[in-house]
């Protein structure tokens, strides 16, 4: 770790810290630190940081918005990567949008709409980068990121850019099968010529059912568990009575039960630990086994490994 340092220091001077507290850049507000934090400009710099880390075996992972995701008290080891504001830019030709991976998926649906182009109205008021929702396959009232989806650009596990087409990324219900240490860096989309008015009548109704059901005003990280084969998740752990069912300072919202708030200097244990509860007491009520759609980064044993080059 110390060749690592001193070699993106050499190239990225004061950019780089050390044993940064990760818990302000999650909307969870929850995580310990990481061993070196960098934020890359473009994608030369994102290359050389990755080849980098590959010739001193160091892992890495990319953290983009910081929602959906749970890291560990005890942090990521290893080199965590963020996208700067040059990942952040969109293109619009025709009916292809192109949009960098740091840029916040609400923008890239507002955008979408104001130009009259359909297909990810869906994803109004969720939280995240696009890069973020490529990596989930992200999903809401019927749609899904997957079906929009024309190219994505990045950076394989060896620093080299390239180039993946829909059919070389194994979509699947929130969660999406990239190559090993593939990072995002770019998404193309393809989308249907649509009505500005229309669209934006639907958006306004998704962002009022979203306000009327989801927590407002606390820290979380969406939903933790997907949603089971014809089934909600919701309406299982409502079921077992575990809406305001708490360990610490974390607890199920009283007003949507498939989310996580942190009441205040919750612990990644404490709601790791309710996690388990909920799928125990779900699973022993019901026979349904719930399984997380929030990701759990970092190191959660002494002697536990850190993540691989991955994208929230």
């Amino acid at each position: 770790m110390i060749g690592l340092e001193r070699e993106l220091a050499g190239h990225f001077a004061t950019r780089l810290r050390k044993q940064y507290a990760l818990a302000e850049l999650t909307s969870f507000r929850i995580g310990g630190p990481a061993d070196l934090l960098l934020e890359v400009a473009d994608e030369d710099e994102l290359a050389l940081a990755v080849s980098l880390a590959r010739r001193y075996e160091s892992p890495v992972f990319v953290l983009g918005a910081g929602t959906n995701l749970l890291i560990s008290d005890r942090g990521i080891r290893g080199l965590v990567l963020r996208l700067g504001p040059g990942f952040g830019e969109i293109a619009v030709q025709g009916n292809r949008v192109r949009a960098g991976a740091a840029m916040s998926f609400g923008t890239l649906v507002a955008t979408a709409v104001a130009r009259g182009l359909a297909g990810l109205e869906f994803g109004e008021g969720i939280p995240g980068s696009v890069g973020g929702a490529l990596i989930m396959n992200a999903g809401a009232f019927g749609g899904e990121l997957a079906r929009t989806v024309a190219a994505v650009e990045g950076v394989d596990r060896e620093g080299r850019r390239c180039c993946l087409q829909p059919e070389q990324i194994a979509f699947g219900y929130r969660q999406s099968a990239l190559p090993p240490g593939f990072i995002v860096a770019w998404v193309d989309f393809q989308l249907q010529p649509g009505e500005v008015s229309a669209l934006g009548v639907r958006v306004a109704e998704l962002k009022a059912r979203r306000a009327r059901h989801q927590p407002q005003g606390l820290p979380n990280a969406g939903s933790v568990f997907k949603n089971p084969p014809g089934g909600f998740a919701g309406r299982l752990l409502e079921q077992c009575g575990l809406k305001g069912e708490r360990v610490g300072a974390a607890a199920f919202s009283e007003q949507h039960a498939n989310f996580i708030v942190n009441l205040g200097g919750a612990r990644a244990a404490q709601v790791r630990a309710l996690i388990e509860l909920a799928r125990r007491r779900v699973e022993d009520r019901t026979g349904v086994r719930l399984e997380p759609e929030l990701r759990m980064v970092g190191e959660w044993q002494e002697r536990s490994s850190a993540p691989g080059a991955g994208e929230a």
